[in-house]
């Protein structure tokens, strides 16, 4: 018998890959994502996507994606065979039809939606950051509900949208609600349009000067997410000083990292200026932010 016939048939990895056949994929099998190396192991589940422990990779519901970076979830490879004793293996997770339409669709809407407000009306608009674009980041299933965040070169908001049980038809633009999550309270905002139809906006920043190139930005948004949901985080006071310094310090990092490169490209660089005095709120609005919610412009450029 040679060595290729004597390798055993049941869930062989080659290379670390299940190479998109989930039938290579043992229940219990840990991948890795090859991005940000997040591990999922189905002993713990997944706290971000409400996953329940005991959830096999093959039976993760299809708008899953990576908690820390937002990656595909066809980007992960296998790790290791996990804990060969694992007591029980979960059902599969329920799909919401509703819920899974959300995650597939929205998302590209509201960029589609923010990019032609961008394109018609904010050009030229001293708070505009002009050297940023428009991007969802991170939507997932929160409570039967869709969350996210939208970034663009005017503001950066947590979206939240309507679950199938909910009527927000009857909200007014600007009404407010605190929205209670692991880390805290925050303050949400009703919106409406008729491309997106009724949802909810929590701001993070606004105007968008803190951010010097688009990465920048979309790594700070796929941050705060999974501090939103971490209860060490939880503090009196804004509620929210945790996750502001974890988004601030993932800004000044990335800042720092490109002031290097630009320099030991250019000879002599222009020096900076000081940093623009701005307004900014807290990353995440709590019921006790030291500052009030204040517009982002012009209504059409509001989320």
């Amino acid at each position: 018998m040679s060595a290729m016939s004597a390798a055993p048939a049941s869930h062989a990895f080659f290379e670390g890959s299940y190479l998109g056949d989930r039938a290579r994929l043992a229940p219990t099998a840990r991948l890795e994502c090859k991005v940000c190396w997040h591990v999922y192991d189905p002993a713990e589940g997944c706290e971000t996507w409400q996953i329940p422990a005991g959830t096999p990779f093959t039976a993760l519901p299809e708008h899953w994606r990576c908690p820390v970076c937002d990656g595909a979830r066809d980007q992960f490879m296998v790790l290791d065979g996990g804990t060969p004793d694992l007591p029980a293996i979960a059902p599969p997770v329920a799909v919401d039809p509703h819920l899974d339409a959300q995650l597939k669709d929205m998302p590209g809407r509201f960029e589609a939606v923010f990019r032609e407000i961008h394109s018609a009306k904010m050009k030229g608009v001293p708070f505009v950051n002009e050297s940023l674009g428009v991007k969802a980041v991170g939507f997932r299933a929160h409570e039967g509900r869709a969350l996210g965040v939208l970034v663009t070169p005017w503001f950066m908001n947590l979206v939240l949208l309507p679950g199938a049980q909910d009527d927000w038809s009857g909200l007014r633009t600007g009404d407010k609600e605190l929205i209670a999550f692991p880390s805290g309270t925050y303050e949400f905002l009703a919106a409406n349009r008729p491309e997106t139809g009724p949802y909810k906006a929590c701001s993070l920043f606004s105007p968008m000067f803190d951010f010097s190139s688009m990465l920048q930005a979309v790594e700070t948004a796929a941050a705060v997410l999974p501090a939103l949901f971490d209860a060490a985080n939880r503090e009196e006071g804004t509620r929210s000083g945790e996750i502001r310094r974890r988004a601030e310090e993932e800004a000044a990092t990335l800042a720092q990292a490109e002031a290097a490169a630009l320099a030991s490209e250019e000879p002599a660089p222009r020096p900076a200026g000081p940093p623009p005095e701005m307004s900014r709120r807290a990353v995440i609005l709590g019921p006790r932010a030291a500052q009030s919610v204040a517009p982002e412009g012009p209504q059409d450029g509001a989320a």
